[in-house]
């Protein structure tokens, strides 16, 4: 009975792994086609820049020629009726090219404000200063790595009465941010486990996991349903494991915070074919 039980359960933690490595491969699939629209409408926009220059040009050369005309003539009456209408069409023409530089503008200004946001707002609730601790941001995605040695005992996914303290600064990010899945990702390095409670690196990598966001759900109050465990086992290294400070390294925990940007990223893209369309 326990082996159909141990059995079990190392089939729900494949597929919560199966799971969270399709939901990954889906946001970065919405990223890439997202970046691959904003660089086409980069293109578009240094294009209609240069479009702006030529036609400002045209005004003060228009302008220019009404000034003489003005000056010759010594009556506004005398400015002939094409070139009135030619410095109205063109000056209506720049107003129009002005309005869609703003809109590409302010939509690209949106997307860099809320990752710089992001990342600020990060960096100042945890107030982490750790060599073992990184934070970064990629694409959007906060992602908080921290060392194992900090977290656990060698081959053990039993969490640190210690490691509660810095958790406890992670836990108040999910918390401030309602909107935040929280995913934690377990690494180790390349040495080979095997022991009566686990088979192999997958085993540990998701245990300790799984460790993980049981205290952030029972201790800190995070809602398990915005809560995900998930193993990498060895096989995401930071590094080469060619020496001892390396695999420690390698042996880490990721905390993943995964901002839900889908209307975001959808009034950035209606905006964006708008703007390529015309």
């Amino acid at each position: 009975m326990k082996r159909v039980i141990l059995g079990l359960s190392v089939v729900a933690l494949g597929l919560t792994s199966c799971g969270t490595q399709k939901k990954i491969a889906e946001l970065e699939t919405k990223n890439k086609e997202v970046q691959d629209l904003l660089n086409t409408c980069t293109i578009k926009l240094n294009s209609t820049l240069a479009e702006k220059q030529a036609l400002a040009n045209q005004v003060d050369y228009l302008k220019q020629n009404t000034s003489d005309l003005i000056s010759n003539v010594g009556n506004l009456t005398m400015l002939s009726s094409k070139g009135a209408e030619n410095l109205e069409k063109s000056l209506e023409s720049l107003k129009e090219k002005d309005l869609k530089i703003s809109r590409l503008q302010d939509a690209i200004t949106k997307k860099d404000s809320v990752t710089l946001a992001l990342v600020r707002s990060v960096k100042k609730e945890v107030g982490f200063d750790d060599p073992d601790i990184q934070v970064n941001v990629e694409k959007g995605v906060v992602y908080i790595s921290i060392a194992d040695k900090l977290l656990f005992k060698t081959a053990s996914w039993d969490v640190n009465t210690n490691a509660k303290n810095v958790l406890a600064k992670v836990a108040k990010i999910a918390q401030s941010k309602p909107d935040f899945e929280v995913m934690v990702e377990g690494h180790t390095d390349n040495v080979p486990i095997k022991n009566a409670t686990m088979r192999d690196n997958w085993d540990l990598s998701v245990k300790r996991a799984a460790s993980i966001v049981q205290v952030l759900q029972h201790d800190f109050n995070i809602a398990p349903e915005r809560l995900v465990a998930a193993g990498r086992g060895q096989y995401q290294p930071l590094v080469a494991n060619d020496s001892k400070e390396d695999k420690a390294r390698n042996r880490r925990t990721r905390i993943v915070l995964l901002p839900k940007i889908d209307q975001f990223y959808d009034m950035i893209e209606k905006e964006m074919k708008e703007l390529a369309k015309q």
